[in-house]
Formats: structure tokens, sequence, C-alpha cells
């Protein structure tokens, strides 16, 4: 595996690869070593309202782009995508702490994602509607909305960073691109993917900021007068902030936030089968997926057996050096996570959950802990914690089971085992969440789906056909073909 060679991260404004205009810049560091993985450019405000002109100039022509055209572009830079993609998985890896077999996936689907936007090209439909008036043709018709943001996490970066720029330019908008101040080279690596597949210039426009700046950034980018939509994928801390800002401008916002997954086993359940998805929904990527199981809800009569499997396969999973092939859990990706997923399970041991495999930090990385007895006195039991933990509550009965389910403040993902299939979809129905899986695990996405959040994990979808309703304007457009008597 090649290590990717160190160089300054630079700003996409206009077609042109830049330092930005203070002439600062900013270090990321490596989350296992210690080293520096990343130098970029520091963009500022300054830089934010000319990315923005930029995309604003670019509207009209590619707007009116064919959509074979786009089409065309949008599948050149998945093919590019495909080709970098060891390059890209080794920059995730230094910039992350990721998996290589985690950067892989997220150039796959990333990929896949730039494919699905090109299928979409074709897809701005509208309607006839039949109107009172004689002679009157009266159309609803769908239309690129203009300049959109998006500012994408660092945690699935390819992924997530597609998905905020791809279906944009699909329907013929321009885009902006704002990168984690954790992973600028990775989320680097889109911007570069789309421009160098022959998009016009400021078409795509990529800003890194450090993280001081964020704040400044981000308002200038929302409250520029040609932004018309805003994407945003992260915490609900930072979403409610987004959503303030644009609000207070009037500008149309897509949040997709945080999670606290509900993983729910009912008394019939495949044992063998709940406990391989638990553990891969819960540890996969340390736990730092907004979909990743934060609460396994077990039917009483089977949670002691349950455990125990669940126990055993995550006690095996192999925790370390994310350079070495054979690792599957790497280090959370900074001090701050560590020391917040260990204050978690310290609170838990001590309001008497019991820790039945991990629960110490093993230098940057955190292993695989299953605690038992977790209940609503616990902050692990409300708390997102974005790390390698399943929390096993007990409850007695199905109705018990949707109510601890219910009782939190996110509703993104979700899932529910049971020999049952009828039994479970009533269930799933029952269970407030925008996404819920029957007899699989609750990390689960294509490009296609609808996805997206209730409550405090957000509002609006990405992906596939859901994505044309946040993306375009729909328009009343008639044609008047006969003469028409007016009263005055």
């Amino acid at each position: 595996m090649a290590t990717t060679e160190l160089a300054e991260q630079q700003l996409l404004i206009g077609g042109e690869w830049r330092a930005a205009r203070s002439g600062d810049t900013f270090t990321r560091l490596n989350p296992y070593t210690g080293e520096t993985a990343t130098r970029a450019s520091a963009g500022g405000a300054e830089d934010a309202r000319a990315a923005v002109d930029a995309a604003h100039g670019a509207f009209a022509g590619w707007a009116q782009t064919q959509p074979g055209a786009r089409r065309a572009i949008l599948s050149r830079a998945a093919d590019l995508i495909t080709e970098r993609q060891e390059e890209i998985a080794a920059t995730m890896l230094e910039e992350t702490g990721a998996t290589f077999g985690w950067g892989m996936f997220n150039c796959m689907l990333a990929s896949g994602t730039l494919r699905e936007a090109a299928a979409q090209t074709y897809g701005t439909v509208g309607e006839v509607i039949p109107s009172d008036v004689p002679g009157k043709l009266a159309m609803a018709v769908r239309a690129p909305a203009g300049v959109v943001i998006g500012i994408a996490p660092w945690n699935a970066p390819m992924i997530l960073s597609a998905r905020a720029v791809a279906m944009p330019l699909a329907y013929g908008n321009t885009v902006v691109l704002k990168a984690s101040e954790l992973c600028p080279r990775t989320h680097g690596h889109i911007a570069a993917a789309i421009a160098d597949a022959g998009v016009p210039p400021g078409a795509i426009n990529f800003l890194t900021n450090q993280p001081q700046d964020a704040a400044a950034v981000v308002e200038a980018l929302i409250a520029h007068p040609n932004t018309r939509r805003v994407n945003f994928t992260g915490s609900t801390r930072v979403g409610r902030i987004i959503a303030e800002i644009a609000g207070r401008n009037l500008k149309r916002v897509l949040l997709e936030l945080g999670g606290k997954a509900p993983f729910v086993v009912l008394a019939d359940a495949d044992l063998e089968r709940a406990a391989a998805a638990a553990s891969f929904g819960a540890f996969f990527h340390q736990g730092q997926i907004c979909m990743s199981t934060e609460r396994v809800i077990v039917d009483r009569s089977i949670a002691e057996p349950f455990a125990a499997l669940l126990a055993t396969r995550a006690g095996a999973l192999r925790v370390g050096d994310p350079r070495d092939a054979e690792t599957q859990i790497g280090p959370l990706v900074n001090d701050a996570a560590l020391e917040r997923v260990g204050e978690l399970v310290e609170d838990a041991r001590a309001r008497g959950a019991q820790v039945l495999c991990g629960g110490v930090a093993d230098g940057p990385c955190y292993p695989p802990t299953v605690l038992y007895g977790v209940d609503s006195q616990m902050r692990v039991y409300r708390e997102e914690s974005f790390g390698p933990l399943a929390s096993i509550i007990p409850v007695d009965g199905v109705e018990q089971a949707i109510e601890v389910a219910n009782d939190t403040d996110y509703g993104l993902a979700a899932a529910v085992f049971s020999a049952n299939v009828p039994q479970a979809l009533e269930v799933a129905q029952r269970i407030e969440s925008g996404i819920c899986h029957i007899n699989d695990a609750t990390v689960h996405d294509e490009p296609q789906m609808p996805f997206g959040g209730v409550k405090a994990s957000g509002w609006g979808r990405f992906g596939g056909r859901a994505a044309l309703e946040e993306f375009t304007e729909l328009r009343w457009l008639t044609i008047q073909e006969s003469e028409r008597h007016y009263p005055i």
C-alpha cells in the first residue's frame, strides 16, 4: 500500500486550484501516529464568497448543458474515483485513521453515488395539470435551484462528500463543497475527480479551512445572496447552528445529523444472525457512523445468551494500527473522541452496567465494548457515543421494546430482528426513524435510496428520486393557447 505524498491541499475556485487569499495553511495529524498527514490552505470568509461568486457565474451555462453531457461528465468522475481508489484510501487512512478496506469501500460507494446521479440527469420530469381556463396549458416543471452549498463530514468522507454534490450537479445546479477540517485532502479527491472529468470552471468549487475559521466560512457561504440550497451532514449540535443561519437568511437546508440507532431483538430472533449484524453495526469503523448500532434492545428471555454471543464476537475483533491489513478496529478520530467514549463507559459502569468486554482505551484505540444492563439513568442510554460501544438494554416484550426504541431525541436508522417477518414489519412501522431494516444491520446505504432521519436526526432526504425535491425548484408554467376574455 503506497503512502500518499504530502503536499498542500489547495482551494478550487472558478476552475483554478489556488492558495487561500491570506496565504495561511493548517495541518492535520494522523490520529494513530501523531505525524503530520496533511497541510491545507486555510480559506476564510473572503474565499467562501469568491467560491459562491464563481458557482453563480457558472450556473447559467451548466444549467443549460444537455442532460446527456452532464451524465457523461458524472460517469467519467465515477471512473476516476475508481482509478484513484488506492491513493484515496491511503489518504483516508492517514487523515482519519480509517482502515484501508473502509477507504476502498468509500471509493466504491462514492463512485456508485456519482453513477446514480448520472442516471438521474434525465429525471427532472414534470406534469401537465388540467386547468379550468379554456385553452390554457398548465405545467409543473422542475428547474435547477442555483448554487448549492455542500458541507461534508470526516467519518465516511468519500461517500458523504460525493453525496453532497453529485445530485445537485446532475440536476443542473453548481456547487461549493466545504471540506471537513479533519480530512481536507480526502475531500479534495472528490472535487478533483469532478473537475478532471470536465465540468466547466466554477461548476464545482472546493474550500478548506482551519477549525477556528469554520463558523465564519459557513456563515459567509450560507448568507451569500446567490446561495440557493445548503446541505449538511454532521452532528446535531452543528446542524442546529446551520439551520439557524439558514433560517435567518431564508435559505432552504437539508440536514442529516446524529443518530442513536436502536437494534431490536425479539424473543424469536435467530441469535447468531442478530449478533453478527449487531457486531458489524456497532463496531464497524469504530462505531463512527451516523447509522451505528448504539442501543441493543433485547427481549429479556434471550438477553443473556445474546449478550454472550455479541461479547464473544466483539472480543475477537483485531484492534490496532490501521496500516496493518489484518486490523479491523483502528483508532478513534482524535483524543476528544477517545476521552468521550471512556467517560460514557465509566458512567455506565458506575451506575451498574456490566462491561462484558473492552472498556479500557488502548493507546489511540478503544476496543469494541459491550455494556449489559444499560438503563435510562446512564449517559450512554441517550448520548450518541460515536464510538465502538454496544449498549444492551433488556426489555419485557414487544411493547416495551418499541417504547425504548422511541425513547430518544434521534431518529435516523433502526433494525428489528425476528423470525416472524410480519410482526417485525409492524414493529418497524412503529419505530420513529427515517430508516429501518428487518433482519439486517442498522449500517446500510445505497445511492438510490431515500436517506435521512426524523426528530433530531434532521430533515429532508438524500438519494435517488428523493433528491429531486431537495435540489430543484418546482415551477408552474402556463401557455394560453386561445384568446381569453378578461373582466376589465
